[in-house]
């Protein structure tokens, strides 16, 4: 039995299904764990959605900022150029997958195997305790019937540090958005939003957000994705605990599976690069 943390798809279906037959991955014994992201900018987003819906139990995926896009879409919200993932918009199986995306959690946390699953990242000034609290009040208004207000409001950058006295979407808006978001933060916290290239590129002032000297979480091992521009080496997130896991496949890169029972890592190269950069 083993579980394999995997990078960003988005929705590059081939590389998946190489690196599942390279790991020899059986759906009856193993589990995978998917950093989010599973469509968009790829070709086959709807490839992707229907192969890990297919298989149930055996895959937990959290939600990334383009899942989340996608269900906005589903619920009314126009696409924008760079999406590809109208196939899934049109497909007649799209209420079921939809439905299904839905009901994922932002963040996953597993006490066996002490290890967090989540797209982006956890502020720094959260514990675990708390950012599940604050993930859970999330996926209850997204697996709701009031789930399209959500949906249809949740852009934007404000606010950019939580305080429990916000409205229930501004603290929504500021969770998804450090959950799905997120790189880099400021020392008190609050979210930089506009910076998406590696250490050194950021504003004054910032950090990226598990470097943060403060972090709650310091010490609990996390395995994340959505930053295709920062490098890691294997031996920095053995030490750290923090595993990047998007290397970039819909890029040119590669996909990266982490086997998180002894932290050994597995990759296919990339034979993808999206129409848009």
């Amino acid at each position: 039995m083993a579980t394999y943390a995997i990078g960003d798809l988005q929705g590059c279906l081939d590389e998946f299904n190489e690196l599942l037959a390279k790991v020899e991955f059986n759906p009856l014994n193993d589990t995978l764990w998917l950093v989010g992201d599973l469509v968009n900018r790829g070709p086959d987003s709807l490839g992707v959605l229907r192969k890990v819906h297919a298989l149930a139990d055996s895959v937990v995926t959290v939600l990334g900022n383009h899942d989340l896009h996608l269900l906005a879409c589903g619920a009314g919200r126009e696409l924008r150029r760079k999406d590809t993932f109208g196939d899934i918009i049109d497909a007649p199986d799209r209420d079921e997958l939809l439905g299904w995306l839905r009901q994922q959690p932002l963040l996953h946390y597993d006490d066996a195997l002490d290890f967090a699953l989540v797209h982006a990242g956890i502020p720094p000034q959260w514990s675990m305790a708390a950012a599940l609290q604050a993930a859970r009040e999330v996926e209850e208004w997204l697996r709701s019937a009031d789930a399209d207000e959500l949906l249809l409001n949740m852009y934007g950058k404000e606010p950019l540090r939580f305080e429990s006295t916000h409205s229930p979407l501004d603290r929504a808006r500021f969770t998804i958005n450090a959950f799905t978001r997120m790189r880099y933060c400021f020392s008190d916290g609050s979210l930089e939003l506009d910076s998406k290239e590696g250490p050194g590129t950021a504003p004054l002032g910032t950090i990226p957000w598990f470097q943060h000297p403060a972090r709650v979480t310091r010490g609990q091992r996390i395995a994340f994705g959505h930053w295709s521009t920062l490098s890691q080496s294997e031996e920095d997130a053995r030490q750290t605990g923090i595993f990047h896991l998007d290397t970039g496949c819909v890029w040119g890169g590669r996909l990266t599976a982490l086997r998180l029972e002894d932290l050994s890592y597995h990759w296919v190269e990339s034979h993808t690069k999206a129409a848009f950069d």
